[in-house]
C-alpha cells in the first residue's frame, strides 16, 4: 500500500498572493526564535503558527468570507527536524480558489533547518530577543486580517507564541492529579538553586508540577514553591509520601504546610553520602556495607537496630559522621515502616528519579557562559522539562503502587478518616 503522505508542494511566483520569504535571513533571525523551547513544546506551538497561517488565508472554519483568497485542504503528514530530531508533524493545507496549494510561511521557516540548536537556546534564555521584536516597528499582523511573511513578523510570532505555551505550562492546574507521591530534588547553578517538584500518580505515571527558583534551599524559597502546588489544586488534605533529599528546611516546610497527611522518606542515598563524607577512605567500605545491610532489609525494626549499632561504633572515633546518621535517621525508614518492597521500595527510597532529570537538564545548559539572572537560569530548566514531561516514562515498580496507597491508607489520621467517611 503506498504511503497517503504527501509531498510538501513548492509555491510558484504569483501576482496575487505574496507569501515568499526570504529564507536564508529567515533562518538566521528564527535561531533566537526558539529559544529555551522543547522539542515537544516547539511542536505545538508550530502547530498553532500553521493553523493561524491558513486562518488568515482562509477565514475562520465554517464562516462564510468572500475576500478569502484560499480554501481549506484538510491535513497531510509532514516531517521537520526540532532538537536533531525528525518529528511528524500534521501539516494544514490551503488551496487557492483557482487552483494549486499554498504554502504556508510558519511551514516553509521550520522546515528550512532544525530551529532547536545550542545557538537558539543561548541567545533566547538571555531573553533579548523577545525585548528586541517588541520594539520593533513592524507590527504582527492579526490571524484574521493577514498574514506575518517578513523575518521579524514570523520570528516575533513564534517568540510570542513559545512563551505563552511555556507560561501555561507553569501555571497549569493539578486538581485533576491523583498524586500518591511527590519528589522534592534542588539543581544548583552555582549560587543558584531550582527547586522541582515530580508527582507520581497512583498509575505510576511521572508529573513535573512545578518549580522555584532561589539562592538557597532555605525555608522560605521552599515553602513559596509548596504553597504554588497548592494553590494550582494540590490537595493538601490527601495523604502522601513525600521523598525528599534531606535537607532541614524542606522537611521542615512540608511538615507545617501538610502536617499530618504528609509521610516524608529522607533519601537513604543522600544519607549514605552524607555520613561517608565525614568518613576517612578506608572505612568507605566498610560503612557502606552496614548501611546497605540495614537499608536493604524488609524488617525497619531491624533496619534501625543495624542503624544503631553503626551510630554506635561511630560516636566516640568519628562523632561528625555518627550526627549526620542521627540527623533524620527515622526519616529514611518510611519506605521500609510502609511495608513497600522490591522494586517500588528501591525506587521511592531515594530521589533518583528527579535526579535522573539533571542528566536533560544538563544537556540544555553546558553552552551557557554566564548566568545573567534567576529569570534567565528558571527560563532554561522549564524549557528542559518542558521536554522531559513529555518522554517520561513510568516508575519502576509502578505495578506495586496499590501497595503504597493501602499503606499510607493504613496511616492516616483518624479525623481525616472520619472526615472522609462522611464525605462518601
Amino acid at each position: 500500500m503506498k504511503s497517503r503522505t504527501k509531498p510538501a508542494l513548492r509555491v510558484a511566483p504569483t501576482a496575487t498572493v505574496q507569501i515568499a520569504l526570504p529564507m536564508q535571513e529567515v533562518l538566521a533571525d528564527v535561531r533566537h526564535a526558539f529559544l529555551g523551547l522543547c522539542i515537544d513544546s516547539g511542536r505545538q506551538v508550530l502547530a498553532k503558527m500553521m493553523e493561524l497561517d491558513r486562518v488568515a488565508l482562509c477565514g475562520a472554519k465554517g464562516v462564510p468570507d468572500a475576500r478569502r483568497r484560499a480554501v481549506r485542504g484538510g491535513h497531510t503528514t509532514s516531517q521537520v527536524v526540532l532538537g536533531g530530531q525528525r518529528i511528524r508533524i500534521q501539516r494544514p493545507r490551503a488551496r487557492r480558489i483557482d487552483a494549486g496549494e499554498i504554502e504556508l510561511p510558519s511551514f516553509a521557516w521550520a522546515a528550512g533547518a532544525d530551529p532547536l540548536n545550542a545557538a537558539t537556546l543561548s541567545a533566547i534564555a538571555a531573553g533579548v530577543p523577545t525585548r528586541r521584536y517588541a520594539s520593533t516597528q513592524d507590527r504582527l499582523p492579526e490571524p484574521e486580517t493577514g498574514i506575518a511573511t517578513s523575518k521579524s513578523a514570523v520570528s516575533r510570532r513564534f517568540v510570542a507564541l513559545s512563551q505563552q505555551q511555556l507560561e501555561q505550562w507553569r501555571e497549569r492546574r493539578l486538581d485533576k492529579l491523583d498524586l500518591a507521591a511527590v519528589m522534592i530534588d534542588g539543581i544548583h547553578f552555582r549560587e543558584r538553586v531550582i527547586l522541582v517538584a515530580l508527582g507520581i500518580d497512583t498509575a505510576g505515571h511521572k508529573h513535573i508540577l512545578g518549580l522555584h527558583e532561589g539562592s538557597t534551599e532555605a525555608a522560605r524559597v521552599v515553602r513559596k514553591l509548596l504553597s504554588d502546588l497548592v494553590e494550582r489544586g494540590l490537595d493538601a488534605s490527601r495523604m502522601r509520601l513525600w521523598v525528599i533529599d534531606g535537607g532541614k528546611a524542606l522537611h521542615r516546610a512540608i511538615v507545617e504546610l501538610f502536617g499530618a497527611t504528609a509521610l516524608v522518606q529522607r533519601c537513604q542515598e543522600h544519607k549514605r553520602r552524607n555520613v561517608i563524607d565525614h568518613l576517612p577512605e578506608g572505612m568507605h567500605a566498610g560503612v557502606n556495607r552496614s548501611l546497605r545491610q540495614a537499608y536493604d532489609t524488609k524488617d525497619p525494626a531491624l533496619a534501625r537496630r543495624l542503624l544503631q549499632r553503626l551510630l554506635g561504633s561511630l560516636q566516640d572515633s568519628h562523632p561528625g559522621a555518627a550526627a549526620s546518621l542521627r540527623e533524620g535517621l527515622e526519616d529514611t525508614l518510611t519506605a521500609q515502616e510502609l511495608g513497600l518492597t522490591g522494586a517500588l521500595y528501591r525506587t521511592l527510597r531515594t530521589t533518583n528519579p528527579i535526579e535522573n532529570l539533571n542528566g536533560l537538564v544538563a544537556q540544555y545548559t553546558r553552552n551557557v557562559k554566564r548566568w545573567k539572572d534567576g529569570s534567565m537560569t528558571l527560563r532554561w530548566i522549564a524549557s528542559a522539562l518542558v521536554d522531559a514531561s513529555g518522554r517520561m516514562r513510568k516508575l519502576r515498580g509502578f505495578a506495586s503502587m496499590k501497595d503504597l496507597l493501602k499503606a499510607l491508607q493504613r496511616r492516616a489520621p483518624a479525623d481525616l478518616v472520619d472526615t472522609k467517611r462522611k464525605a462518601a
